[in-house]
């Protein structure tokens, strides 16, 4: 079973917001698929269900970004979901917005969310789509940045990342290799 996990932060507060990019691409899949957030287990929402004739779980943690792993962990052990079998979507400063960057490994990078999943797996040998939101640019601090929601402006570009996210999901879940789907995926949005 796959198994595909979106970071953010709980509360509706927090809807909408640029940390909360990971939750949006899972709620992507939760509607094309029509299933259900129905789940909760050890401080996650879930669902499992069929996407493509394929058996997957969507997990948002219902921690806040710097517990991830505390929510995440657990459920793959309990489901016994092998690492190969984990694609975890989230929030990139480094990354332009409106651009998507595949990898299946590396560092944190400083994302606390990262940090917390790297530290309960121990391993960061791990699929990631990254989902570019930029830098501040006017003086404000990151967590202020990330934590404001996206201008009208902003949300029809990123309504184009989320569902090319989503896409790319969809390759993984279908079999496609992570290459294949990086080289096909990486890359601004259009």
């Amino acid at each position: 079973m796959k198994c595909i996990v979106g970071l953010g932060n709980i509360g509706k507060k927090f809807d909408g917001t640029r940390h909360n990019i990971g939750f949006e691409v899972v709620d992507e899949l939760i509607d094309r698929h029509q299933l259900q957030l129905d789940k909760q287990k050890f401080k996650g929402a879930y669902t499992i269900g069929l996407i493509n004739g394929e058996k997957v779980m969507l997990i948002e943690p219902m921690t806040f970004m710097n517990l991830s792993g505390e929510a995440v962990r657990p459920l793959m052990d309990y489901y016994n979901i092998d690492i190969e079998d984990l694609l975890v979507l989230y929030d990139d400063l480094d990354q332009p917005q409106g651009h998507l960057r595949l990898r299946q490994k590396g560092s944190a990078g400083g994302h606390n969310g990262m940090k917390s999943l790297i530290q309960h797996l121990g391993t960061d040998k791990f699929n990631r789509v990254r989902i570019g939101i930029d830098r501040p640019t006017n003086g404000m601090s990151v967590p202020s940045y990330v934590l404001q929601k996206f201008s009208e402006d902003e949300k029809i570009t990123m309504k184009k990342v989320i569902e090319r996210a989503a896409d790319a999901c969809e390759s993984i879940i279908k079999g496609e290799t992570f290459p294949n789907v990086m080289n096909q995926f990486n890359g601004e949005v259009e």
